[in-house]
């Protein structure tokens, strides 16, 4: 890098830094700081939602595994990540929001009991502190590969700056921050594709050199073909049965529509239209950012043949191939609004999860159990201290993820243990009223043990998949066909609430989402802002784009 990349560089972070000085005038009480008041407008928190996903997921990891599975990948967005965001919109965020909880976990203990509710928290806090880790240490591999800075030194130093702007300015810093960094992330994956196109001769060209290169083949520019059973000749290795329930149904559903790092921004919404429509404006540029992430996968591929050799090094990592490609295109000037982008996206993944952790912690874990009845003054600094241990906790399980050469394997095993079971727990006790108490914890239980129970007998050899996909996508149907099976039978046995208690925690019941709501605001009622039409238009353009690569 140029000194005029480090100029860019250090604009953004005094930007990033001014951000969380601005929002830290308007705190004044805890929902200030955990959820912005709830009181921000559709367009704000529905970028941010996109954003905060955009961290080490998207950006080194969709990449890494457009290198290592081909076009394939588009399933986590158009399969995995489109149907449960509009189903978030239309269908569960009534319940959230509705309910006035300040979290997901605090939905549970409404609905089941307080057994369920921190048997969550604490698998959710788990989770938040080690998806942190994985944005950190991929924030540290662009550093340590353009900064030169060695690894402990890239990972404090990022973990640093995260910390300063969200002890700052708390929910509204990291949301209004992600909204700047949307565009940042566009700005410097963008020339990457174009320039990277230009050199293969464009897709057709691309196409060409994917099916002759070493480790690629026709199979890597096709999305169903070879998904049959007993077929497993495409990339991923799996059945089309595990790309719809283990992947699309449970393992999307279960990560977009209960991982509170998402619901959060979407709580902090201005009024139930928004809250609404949140999920369901960041759907429309999630549909498309396989561009900027699965098509440098695979010309990372072609034009790398080292790529995800391990004879190559640490180096050649298919987490890699981005910095790869940048290191290898842009010059002065672009290359210092890249890294920016890049060093923007693993920020708002790692400060999406702190904050997150902070609300649970806080509100669901030390006030409900630890310390009842306090000031709201002395909430307000512990979650400015929880988020201190959280960035701190983050440093720490950042060396795990280093650990994984691609870190999207990581990312969707804890998916299928931690996410789930959980969404077999949500959806079954929000159409169920019979569903009790206990069957909400023992449910829960069970899938999470039987989730890990497969990972565990997989890595030991006594279990075999194609790939660890292929692992996580079975370990997810595992986990939520076994949380369903125990939870109905424990209901079967077990006293239910009275219905009047969880009526509107329940579909159907007075005052849920069957009910319309009350807090509309000029506009709300537009066609233009329907969820049901937002929905169905993401839905109908997400089959569109399949066509191609059927």
């Amino acid at each position: 890098m140029s000194p005029l990349d480090y100029l860019i560089l250090a604009l953004y972070f005094a930007t990033v830094l001014g951000i969380g000085f601005a929002a830290r005038r308007a705190i004044r009480t805890s929902l200030d700081f955990l959820l912005s008041g709830r009181a921000l407008p559709a367009w704000v928190t529905g970028l941010a939602f996109v954003a905060a996903n955009l961290g080490a997921i998207e950006i080194l990891g969709m990449a890494a595994n457009g290198a290592q599975y081909g076009v394939a990948t588009v399933h986590y967005y158009w399969v995995g990540a489109i149907p449960a965001m509009v189903f978030l919109g239309i269908v569960m965020m009534p319940f959230y929001y509705g309910s006035k909880v300040r979290s997901v976990p605090e939905f549970l203990r409404l609905r089941f009991n307080d057994s369920t509710h921190l048997l969550n928290a604490i698998t959710f806090a788990l989770s938040a502190v080690l998806i942190a880790g994985v944005n950190l240490y991929a924030l540290a591999i662009v550093m340590r590969a353009m900064l030169g800075w060695p690894l402990w030194v890239s990972i404090c130093v990022a973990a640093a700056f995260v910390l300063v702007y969200i002890g700052l300015g708390g929910l509204s810093s990291a949301i209004y921050n992600e909204v700047l960094q949307f565009f940042v992330i566009l700005a410097g994956l963008v020339p990457v594709v174009v320039i990277g196109l230009k050199e293969v001769g464009g897709w057709s060209g691309l196409e060409e050199r994917v099916r002759g290169a070493q480790g690629g083949g026709e199979a890597y520019l096709h999305a169903w073909e070879g998904t049959g059973f007993g077929t497993g000749s495409n990339p991923i290795g799996a059945n089309w049965l595990g790309i719809i329930f283990g992947l699309g149904f449970v393992l999307g559903f279960g990560y977009w529509t209960t991982n509170f790092a998402e619901v959060q921004r979407a709580l902090s919404a201005r009024n139930m239209s928004a809250a609404r429509r949140t999920p369901l404006i960041a759907a429309y540029p999630k549909i498309f950012i396989p561009l900027v992430t699965v098509i440098p996968g695979l010309i990372a591929l072609v034009l790398i043949p080292q790529l995800g050799k391990e004879e190559a090094g640490a180096d050649f990592e298919y987490n890699n191939a981005i910095p790869l490609l940048m290191e290898r295109y842009l010059p002065s000037g672009v290359l210092g609004v890249a890294v920016t982008g890049l060093l923007a996206a693993f920020m708002a993944g790692m400060a999406a999860n702190v904050s997150s952790f902070n609300t649970v912690f806080t509100y669901d874990i030390w006030q409900q159990y630890v310390r009842k009845d306090r000031p709201d003054e002395y909430y307000l600094k512990v979650s400015r201290w929880v988020t201190v241990a959280g960035v701190a906790i983050g440093i720490g399980t950042a060396f795990i993820a280093a650990g994984f050469s691609n870190i999207m394997n990581y990312l969707q095993t804890l998916f299928s243990l931690f996410n789930a079971p959980l969404f077999a727990t949500f959806i079954l006790g929000m159409f169920w009223k019979r569903m009790t108490p206990k069957a909400g914890f023992w449910g829960l239980l069970s899938g999470t043990l039987a989730s890990l129970t497969l990972y565990i007998l997989y890595k030991t050899g006594v279990v075999d998949f194609r790939s660890d996909l292929e692992e996580s996508m079975w370990g997810a149907g595992l986990a939520f066909v076994v949380d369903i099976v125990v939870s109905v039978l424990v209901s079967l046995r077990t006293a239910p609430k009275p219905v009047e208690e969880i009526a509107a925690l329940t579909y159907g019941g007075k005052g849920s989402a069957t009910s319309k709501p009350t807090d509309l605001l000029k506009g709300d009622e537009a066609w233009y802002r329907s969820p049901v039409l937002l929905g169905a238009g993401a839905l109908v353009l997400s089959v569109v784009l399949y066509i191609p690569f059927f």
